[in-house]
């Protein structure tokens, strides 16, 4: 028997055989994820094929499987709901296994005294803020990713939302964890308000990719939800820099609204060109109790007024475009057929900077990538992450590959494209 065969059998003793997958179509469409996207729409794959994709149901039976890994040095990769951009998902060790936990989808419990909810790992996000929502809570977690992806998944890659400068990111939501280190042992981190002795061990969890744990069980933070109060406002201006100095003023001064984000006109085009052709776009959205969400937009207006570089634009269009925020598995296809039918390929590369460097980054990463990358179509960029002391940078950029082999996509253009930016 070879070792590969060896592993689905022994993967099979432990889950049942109807959770160890060995099908070859499968088994592909593991050994990446939406970073090299071009190569999977050509089902071209460069990465060694998994020996199984393995479906686990509880932390028992991922606290078997990684102790049977780790005792035969076999490489693996933790997954829930697939939807990663950044490679970490990838299978780039001979013979590894996927471990998948998707079917651990159910919502434990919504505490409505203690504020919080607990989930199974393999929870769709946007599922869990449904139930919430139907109480009158949010998770106040909202990524682009909301439909499909899974709390287990957002835990381990730090993830961060589109509310965050009012809710924060994903490290500041999560109350309690359960996780299976590499040695089968299950470890749960009890839900506390806060902890005053020693290392956080949440923050070994947190963001560590799957390389040093499996998520089983997320407990994340609940507030009350007042979507009648969310007020809009939308502005037009003509460059990023001011208004990059006004999203610091509206920081500095001490307002958190909920959204915050300012595209410049390239990364514009697609959402605003019906009232904002070449021109830049910043947004705020307030939220919470009606005095907090009232109050804070009317501050960030008072600041609005002694800016009249910026143009008011009707709030109706802001609520249009707020509404429509996410990507689900229909977006996603479209845009699989999109990028076969015209070989324009879309990727994303992020970072953040302190607000005294953000303008030359934003200034030398689209000067030097303009010149230096052949067959740009669009670069463009949003901050949509504020802080007291920085921002974020969402970089969005379009490359036409007509003359390049799917295998060749990530080292001609999507690679040397991230070296610039993070050498800025």
């Amino acid at each position: 028997m070879s070792r590969r065969d060896e592993i689905a059998e022994k993967m099979k003793q432990i889950v049942g055989e109807e959770n160890v997958v060995t099908d070859k179509e499968v088994l592909e469409d593991a050994t990446h994820d939406r970073f090299r996207k071009y190569e999977g729409y050509h089902k071209v794959y460069t990465n060694p094929l998994p020996a199984a994709v393995v479906f686990v149901n509880n932390a028992e039976e991922v606290s078997s499987v990684l102790r049977y890994c780790n005792a035969k040095k076999i490489n693996v990769v933790p997954r829930t709901g697939h939807s990663a951009t950044e490679g970490g998902l990838e299978t780039i060790v001979e013979d590894s296994i996927v471990l998948d936990g998707s079917h651990m989808n159910k919502i434990i419990e919504i505490d409505e005294v203690n504020m919080q909810a607990t989930a199974e790992c393999g929870v769709v996000l946007e599922d869990l803020e449904n139930a919430v929502r139907k109480l009158g809570y949010t998770t106040g977690h909202s990524p682009q990713s909301k439909p499909i992806a899974q709390m287990g998944g957002l835990v381990a890659t730090r993830s961060i939302g589109q509310f965050s400068t009012l809710y924060g990111g994903i490290e500041d939501m999560l109350a309690g964890v359960e996780t299976v280190f590499p040695d089968g042992t299950i470890c749960d981190i009890k839900a506390v308000p806060r902890r005053s002795a020693g290392p956080d061990i949440r923050h070994v969890v947190l963001g560590n990719e799957g390389a040093l744990n499996f998520i089983t069980k997320v407990t994340v933070k609940l507030w009350k939800y007042y979507p009648q109060f969310h007020e809009c406002m939308g502005y037009t201006l003509d460059n990023m820099h001011d208004g990059l100095n006004i999203m610091r003023e509206v920081m500095v001064e001490g307002y958190r609204p909920s959204v915050a984000r300012l595209y410049d006109a390239e990364d514009g085009k697609e959402h605003f060109s019906h009232f904002a052709a070449d021109k830049c776009v910043l947004l705020f959205v307030t939220e919470g109790p009606e005095l907090i969400s009232h109050a804070t937009a009317e501050g960030i207006r008072k600041i609005m007024e002694n800016h009249p570089e910026c143009t008011q634009v009707e709030t109706k269009l802001i609520e249009t475009w707020f509404a429509n925020l996410n990507w689900d598995a229909a977006r996603i296809e479209e845009e699989r057929k999109e990028v076969l039918e015209t070989n324009n390929v879309c990727c994303t590369t992020e970072i953040s900077a302190p607000w005294s460097a953000v303008h030359e980054i934003y200034d030398v990463c689209v000067k030097r990538i303009m010149e230096e990358i052949p067959d740009i179509t669009i670069f463009g960029a949003h901050a949509s992450h504020c802080y007291p002391n920085g921002i974020n940078l969402y970089f969005v950029y379009w490359y036409n590959v007509v003359d390049c082999t799917p295998e060749n996509e990530i080292t001609k253009y999507h690679l040397p494209i991230k070296k610039i930016i993070c050498e800025e």
